[in-house]
């Protein structure tokens, strides 16, 4: 039943976006990105400035009527979640990301389908220990559904809302995530999220397996750090009337940052696919270093306009997910960071691609503190990466340790 209902739920959750997406911008057959780029600069600002009035006043609506979203671990721990307000507040997500919104989708069919599991184990009689299972994988299988990701779903419930890999919990996880892609999406996978070249392009290289060792550690800190920016904007989010005052002017400057750098819009998809469509690097000489300027540059703008704008969207009041934003964070740098190690490497042939897969990984992994996490995430997102496991693997681990480390110091320097 909650296999079925999560399933159902992140159907739901794509259609309404890809509806909401064709009526702001006239085309939901592509990406965000290519119906915004289609549009001229002034539906770009009025859509996102729209999504600003739309977004304020609902939540602000939502707040009177005594709405107080319930976080997934509280939730999992039996705190009920409100059905009707939070549908509310999860279309509300929905609502703001297809009008172009800088924030992930991905929080919205997780509430959804958690509330949902609790009612189906309460209707049960289920007890506090198998209603906290269904729960949590109900949240992990409202992710699975809207990305079509049956491994990652059931490693989500497992390592971060439950936190046991017991033989009670692992079943259901699994049955629960692979049943809900069933349903929303049938038996054979979709297309990747993200686009990478073939699995024989993306082959480990002596410099490649360095880097990770040496960029691993740096990478795992620039997660925590944008976790702790996200926790900062969170805990700073203005309530009543500050909402519109916050939402819509910030929600419109994003909306003119589109002019320009039209990939600030949605959830960061195509800020990603950017880093993962970096072409193979030459032997070093001038057309690779031509290739490489012009690269970075690109990178460092969309990456930098993509935090910078998912960081003040949270900060104006919106609710919403960091998965996606984190991710494309993550392969951003990767992938800066592999260009800037071909002028220390010369002769270097390793595809940038393959810098950002590490990135993605390393950065969404300590950002959610979740590290099997990210790397099931990536993996499902791309449909590659098995190639790359040794670099990748070793870079995660390095990266978790130094963001352990760099938790422990902030918590001295903090007292």
């Amino acid at each position: 039943m909650t296999a079925i209902t999560a399933g159902l739920v992140g159907a739901g959750c794509s259609h309404l976006l890809h509806l909401i997406e064709g009526l702001v911008f006239g085309d939901a057959s592509g990406t965000l990105l290519h119906a915004i780029s289609s549009v001229p600069w002034w539906h770009r600002v009025c859509a996102l400035g729209g999504a600003g009035l739309i977004g304020g006043i609902s939540w602000y609506l939502y707040a009177r009527a005594g709405g107080k979203p319930v976080s997934l671990p509280k939730a999992v721990n039996g705190q009920k979640m409100p059905i009707l307000l939070t549908f509310w507040h999860s279309i509300n997500q929905i609502v703001i990301v297809g009008m172009g919104a800088s924030i992930g989708r991905e929080v919205a069919p997780r509430e959804i389908s958690a509330s949902l599991g609790g009612k189906i184990a309460d209707f049960l009689y289920l007890p506090p220990e198998q209603r906290r299972i269904i729960v949590g994988c109900a949240a992990g299988a409202g992710l699975a559904a809207v990305y079509s990701l049956p491994l990652s779903g059931a490693v989500f419930a497992l390592e971060i809302l439950l936190i046991e890999v017991t033989a009670s919990a692992v079943w259901p996880a699994l049955i629960i995530s692979g049943g809900a892609v069933l349903v929303a999406h049938g038996w054979v996978r979709s297309d990747p999220f993200y686009t990478l070249p073939e699995a024989g392009q993306l082959l480990p290289t002596a410099s490649l397996t360095l880097w990770a060792v040496i960029i691993g550690p740096l990478l795992g800190i620039i997660g925590v750090l944008f976790k702790s920016a996200v926790s900062a904007c969170s805990a700073a989010r203005p309530t009543g009337w500050r909402l519109l005052a916050w939402m819509i002017p910030i929600f419109t400057l994003i909306g003119v940052i589109t002019v320009w750098v039209p990939s600030i819009a949605g959830n960061g998809q195509s800020t990603a696919q950017l880093a993962f469509d970096g072409a193979v690097l030459g032997q070093g000489g001038r057309a690779a270093a031509g290739i490489g300027v012009a690269l970075l540059a690109s990178l460092a703008i969309d990456g930098f306009t993509k935090l910078i704008g998912t960081l003040a969207t949270i900060r104006s009041g919106a609710w919403g997910g960091t998965l996606t934003p984190g991710l494309a964070l993550g392969a951003s740098s990767g992938a800066i960071l592999g260009i800037l190690w071909s002028y220390i490497y010369p002769g270097d042939t390793t595809a940038i691609v393959c810098f950002a897969f590490i990135g993605a990984v390393v950065v969404l992994g300590t950002s959610m503190s979740a590290p099997l996490t990210a790397l099931c995430l990536v993996i499902e997102f791309t449909h590659r990466g098995a190639t790359l496991l040794v670099p990748t693997v070793v870079a995660l681990g390095l990266g978790v340790g130094a963001a352990r480390m760099w938790n422990k110091w902030r918590a001295k320097q903090a007292q």
